[in-house]
């Protein structure tokens, strides 16, 4: 992420986040680039912390990036979307600022820093800041008086539901520490309440990781203590810029300005419902021109749904404000100028956004204009209220908002029967559940289970496609197991495995696992798939002969002929973008990939079908390079060097610094 230099006290967005950066920086921590909204993570669906991508660092399951670090980390949250506009602070996108340090400074260091940041850098009198620490973290509480000198009246004490951090029910765990502004310091010292928004705002969390908790709720404390904290930049803004709320910010209100301006009206002469519609607006557009940006397309389901949804919620306060015409592509382009400096490739995939921005409008129009002409028959019977089962109707045929049919019921005197749709809705929710197929999760909490402790599996298959391995966890029929015998399905760990697991699109090898077993018979396990949980390698299979247990040798083979197909197919998805780049348009960008052992499928974003011409015309380049037989030439380099060679980084994954 390209950062802006600044000079004096920060004021504008980019110059606290340049200000924060420069910061750590200067006291040894690593930059590194915000990762995609899209996580590399099963459990969450997008980015919505800071942490998140060192979330394998801090459960052990990666090595450090650096000792110490510090980013300015893109996030989506989407659990409070309903209170978007209508609060001071609640946003789908923003960005969080933070510092991290892996096993190296603490408490005291942290704590000191955050001190000197806040009151230092940014400005912020004493007067106007408060603490929390968690009720029995008497050493953190020792450090804001002792060392830092704050008023102990300033310094709150949390119970664990708000100031202390857990990774899930076990894992690094630890209490947290907050930096809170006052905004009414006339007020006073005694019965000071955090809970009250009027008067408080959190802007600064520090997590100190220093425990690891059991199944049974035991803390024990880590070898390695962490440092985990967030600093809301929208919120800093909003503190620095001496505004009312974080939307009036620099980082947030020239989208809104742009929405007024189609709009026709004066953010400053609205009412607050009509305020409202402009915050929603400014928010939305942020996030889906960030989520775009990062690869996800509309749809219905999983992040293709949020952002339908966050699409479908501008178009509709849109028209609430009285914009009846195409807009997306306006605030598109208002959010790329407004953000592409923080975040090139913006600019770089302007096209794509703008064009995924213009069809799923064009959509949403279209079901705008069936539902409101159904409902305009229902209005036309002139009808007490608008029932349950008509308004779920709109929604689950048409896919129209239940908040749209609501307020032209509103502007008709009329209310929708809430409770009718609810039980429409909960109706066809039983009714999906019954002809849904039967998810067994056991097998996946199985896996889970063994691999939770497992070292990241070491990968050979670059190298080797045959490597003795040892047997580290066993997963037998769904339970894990220390020992399978003949025809048990199992899911295996290994210390070390030539096997490629499956990931970038590509499925994972097939081969045998060979090995004598402890009663001295042969034992052969067939795998048919390899996935990765996390960093670690998971072989699923069947046991064709023999017995195996946990601490065994094996030799692991990788079928030669199946790993070569994939191989072919793998290459010919490069030498497709390329051929599509070249004939169809600069600007194409991979979606998404399948690479198996027998075919592949390439997505790509395009704002228009490709022709049958074309086609042709790829197919020819195609083969006409495979013809060619290029030499492979490999070589190792920094990631900066690699794409100054001319080398394609796809926008969301991951690389190493060396390539």
């Amino acid at each position: 992420m390209a950062v802006t230099a600044h000079t004096g006290r920060p004021r504008t967005g980019a110059e606290i986040r340049a200000a924060f950066l420069d910061f750590y920086e200067q006291r040894g921590h690593k930059a590194m680039a915000s990762a995609s909204l899209i996580p590399d993570d099963p459990t969450v669906l997008l980015t919505i912390a800071g942490m998140l991508p060192f979330k394998p660092v801090f459960l052990g399951q990666q090595p450090r990036p650096a000792p110490r670090a510090t980013t300015s980390q893109k996030c989506i949250r989407t659990n409070d979307i309903e209170n978007v506009g209508r609060t001071a602070r609640h946003h789908t996108f923003f960005e969080m600022l933070g510092n991290f340090s892996f096993g190296d400074y603490f408490k005291e260091q942290a704590i000191q820093w955050a001190w000197e940041l806040s009151t230092v850098v940014f400005g912020l009198s004493p007067q106007n800041l408060v603490v929390s620490v968690f009720r029995e973290d008497d050493e953190a509480g020792a450090i804001w008086r002792d060392v830092v000198g704050v008023n102990p009246k300033r310094i709150i004490r949390m119970d664990e539901a708000d100031n202390f951090w857990a990774s899930g029910p076990t894992g690094p765990c630890g209490p947290c520490s907050e930096i809170y502004y006052d905004f009414k310091p006339e007020l006073g010292d005694d019965g000071i309440d955090l809970e009250d928004d009027s008067r408080f705002i959190e802007f600064y969390n520090l997590v100190f990781m220093q425990y690891n908790r059991d199944a049974e709720g035991i803390l024990t404390p880590l070898a390695n203590r962490n440092i985990d904290t967030g600093l809301g930049l929208e919120r800093m803004a909003q503190i620095l810029q001496a505004v009312p709320n974080n939307y009036e910010t620099d980082l947030i209100y020239p989208l809104i300005e742009t929405a007024a301006g189609l709009a026709g009206v004066d953010y400053r002469g609205l009412d607050a419902k009509g305020q409202t519609s402009l915050k929603v607006i400014g928010d939305h557009s942020r996030a889906i021109t960030q989520l775009i940006c990062d690869g996800v397309t509309a749809s219905n389901l999983g992040r293709g749904y949020i952002l339908r949804r966050l699409l479908r919620r501008v178009v509709r306060h849109g028209r609430l404000l009285g914009i009846d015409k195409p807009f997306l592509a306006v605030m598109g382009e208002a959010s790329i100028a407004l953000m592409q400096v923080a975040y090139p490739q913006l600019l770089e995939r302007r096209e794509v956004i703008l064009a995924e921005l213009a069809r799923e409008e064009a959509r949403f129009l279209e079901t705008l204009e069936r539902g409101e002409k159904l409902l305009a028959e229902v209005l036309a019977a002139k009808p007490t209220q608008i029932s349950g089962e008509q308004a779920f109707e709109l929604y689950d045929t048409y896919g129209f908002p239940l908040e749209l049919t609501e307020e032209i019921a509103e502007e008709q005197g009329l209310t929708v029967d809430l409770a009718g749709f609810e039980a429409a809705m909960e109706a066809q929710r039983q009714r999906a559940k019954a002809a849904a197929v039967s998810i067994d999760l056991t097998l996946q909490g199985a896996i889970d289970q063994v691999t939770a402790a497992a070292a990241a599996t070491a990968f050979k298959g670059y190298e080797q496609l045959e490597h003795p391995c040892c047997v580290l966890a066993l997963v037998v029929n769904g339970e894990p197991a220390e020992r399978a015998g003949s025809g048990d399905a199992v899911q295996l760990v290994l210390d070390t495995t030539p096997f490629y697991g499956e990931g970038g699109g590509q499925v994972g090898d097939r081969g045998v696992l060979c090995g004598q077993g402890a009663d001295g018979t042969g034992v052969i396990v067939a795998i048919d798939g390899v996935s990765r949980n996390r960093s670690v390698f998971v072989h699923s299979g069947r046991i064709e002969r023999g017995s195996l247990a946990i601490g065994e040798l094996v030799n692991a083979q990788v079928d030669r002929a199946c790993r070569r197909r994939a191989q072919a197919n793998h290459t010919a998805t490069h030498l497709l973008q390329a051929a599509l780049k070249q004939v169809v348009d600069p600007g194409i960008g991979q979606a998404g990939s399948l690479v198996t052992f027998d075919r592949l499928r390439f997505d790509f974003h395009c704002p228009r079908a490709v022709a049958p011409a074309e086609l042709e015309q790829i197919e020819a380049l195609i083969n006409g390079w495979i013809s060619d037989a290029h030499t492979l030439q490999v070589q190792e380099m920094a990631i900066e060097a690699a794409k100054a060679a001319g080398a394609v980084a796809m926008f969301g994954e991951k690389y190493a610094e060396v390539v």
